[in-house]
């Protein structure tokens, strides 16, 4: 009884983890007009860590895909309404698990009718690296160059998923990251 009440609490905790470990915000310039920009020139952010060309390029491909959903032009030249660029990162946590594999101190089949014997048992850990990727997407008003937009998407990654999942969640982040945008004025 103990131990399925131990597995059931462990998988919910779990699955608690995994529900936050996705996180998706952004935030705007309440002051600006987004319906007026249509137009949109990628740039390189001063100062931002460099991706390889492949991971850069699936990136970039991921938002140009939400932004021409949502109706804006991808441009070559300095005349866009927008200028965009990003920052990724890959960082890393550490984390301890422990279980006991007895029943420990307390009620049961110890010594007496009631029990209240000492249980048998040995405790075990385990230690396991998470890594956690984050992309910023930074929109610049090109006429004075204000940040007027910026979505922040950060998730757990499988250091052993393949090429076609790793881009499914890129996909699927920049999805919801764009997913208000542009916002809408209250």
């Amino acid at each position: 009884m103990k131990k399925t009440l131990f597995v059931a609490l462990t998988a919910l905790l779990l699955a608690t983890v995994a529900a936050v470990a996705q996180d998706v915000r952004y935030n705007f310039d309440k002051n600006t007009d987004f319906s007026r920009f249509k137009t949109y020139k990628w740039v390189v952010l001063k100062d931002a860590s460099k991706l390889d060309n492949l991971a850069d390029q699936q990136v970039k491909d991921a938002v140009d895909a939400q932004l021409a959903a949502k109706g804006i032009t991808k441009v070559d030249s300095d005349s866009a309404d927008l200028y965009i660029g990003y920052q990724a990162a890959v960082g890393q946590e550490k984390e301890y698990t422990s279980y006991n594999t007895g029943w420990g101190y307390g009620g049961g089949w110890g010594s007496g009718w009631y029990g209240g014997g000492m249980g048998g048992g040995t405790t075990y850990g385990s230690t396991s690296t998470i890594y956690t990727g984050q992309v910023a997407v930074d929109m610049y008003d090109s006429a004075n160059k204000d940040l007027v937009w910026r979505g922040v998407a950060s998730k757990t990654l499988d250091a052993k998923a393949k090429p076609e999942k790793r881009q499914k969640n890129l996909t699927k982040a920049m999805a919801k990251l764009f997913k208000n945008y542009p916002p809408v004025k209250k």
